[in-house]
């Protein structure tokens, strides 16, 4: 991994807009999204969901002040995310933190993402940003992704794949995955760092497995997978929605630009929608189900179709979390796609 910040490799970048450079605006942008969504004390509030916070959040968080810079708002993040998520037992985190339980963490269970996030993070900010921290997180996540959170493809015993959470499939005959989780450039980086080469095999075929699910129209969220191939999901909805959007984005940043997914779902976020608008969920015939105008969203849809991604912190405040978060991540994936 290069050695450089993502604000620096972007000082160079074409002037925006009225005169603004790409480093200005890009940290007026992370200012005003660390303004709405970031607790005093490092909690991530995704204001679109009730307040919560969850693994994914405070992984995001963590990716975010690394990129932008951000050593004091990242090691709150991670303070915070420690003391509140982590489990006993593995290096893991508890998936949900909601301010209205009691107790706030009434779920035990985890969410793959949000650990894979949370551990990329850490390698970042050691190899690009020089920050110091505890050495121990990263490859001890990258262990217990490794030992809890990988099965075989049933048709393919050899070839591992990401669960979408700790622990052994109920069937192993039949694995129930979430496809948005498949995030290659974060999977081989661990996975070379820390001699965990079954990480970097994970990627590779789930690449493939998403390569599959694009020759058939909009990938779903969720899928099982069975000997037989991909079929709909027996415990959550059969569409193509706000967690597909997510494969294109993470496709771009891993460099796999020309990956047929990434065709599939731009061409998905466009047909049909509404002038300024995109298609941001689809039923299990391809139908559309819902439209947004949220510059996050469209953001999305711009870099799959290997456009530049607007960004402004004008933008950021006049958006929920999600695609706030998802706008400031496809800016950061288009400047780093290509080192």
């Amino acid at each position: 991994m290069r050695r450089r910040t993502f604000l620096s490799a972007i000082a160079a970048a074409p002037a925006l807009p009225r005169g603004a450079s790409a480093r200005t605006v890009a940290e007026a942008a992370w200012t005003s999204w660390r303004a709405r969504f970031l607790s005093p004390e490092g909690r991530v509030i995704d204001d679109g969901n009730g307040g919560v916070s969850h693994s994914e959040g405070q992984g995001y968080g963590l990716l975010l002040a690394q990129a932008f810079g951000d050593r004091e708002s990242f090691q709150r993040i991670e303070g915070w995310t420690r003391s509140a998520l982590s489990r006993p037992g593995d290096a893991l985190l508890s998936w949900r933190w909601d301010p209205a339980a009691d107790p706030p963490v009434s779920d035990p269970a985890t969410a793959t993402d949000g650990d894979l996030l949370r551990a990329w993070a850490h390698l970042r900010a050691a190899l690009q940003s020089g920050w110091a921290s505890d050495p121990r997180i990263a490859p001890a996540i990258t262990r217990d992704l490794t030992a809890l959170c990988l099965a075989r493809d049933p048709r393919a015993p050899a070839e591992p794949l990401l669960l979408p959470a700790a622990g052994a499939p109920a069937d192993p005959a039949r694995l129930t995955l979430n496809p948005s989780y498949f995030l290659g450039r974060a999977m081989r980086q661990l996975g070379g760092a820390f001699e965990a080469p079954a990480l970097i095999r994970a990627a590779d075929h789930g690449e493939a497995l998403l390569a599959e699910l694009a020759a058939g129209g909009p990938l779903p969220d969720w899928l099982d997978l069975t000997a037989q191939g991909p079929v709909p999901p027996r415990t959550h909805e059969d569409r193509s929605s706000y967690d597909a959007l997510r494969i294109p984005l993470y496709l771009v940043w891993s460099g796999r630009a020309a990956h047929p997914a990434v065709a599939t779902m731009a061409r998905s976020l466009r047909e049909g929608a509404l002038p300024g608008h995109v298609v941001v969920a689809r039923t299990a015939d391809g139908r559309p189900e819902a439209q947004s105008d949220a510059p996050g969203f469209r953001a999305i849809a711009t870099l799959a179709e290997g456009g530049r991604p607007e960004l402004s912190a004008d933008q950021i405040r006049s958006q929920p979390y999600y695609p706030a978060v998802l706008q400031l991540l496809a800016w950061v994936a288009y400047h780093e796609a290509a080192n």
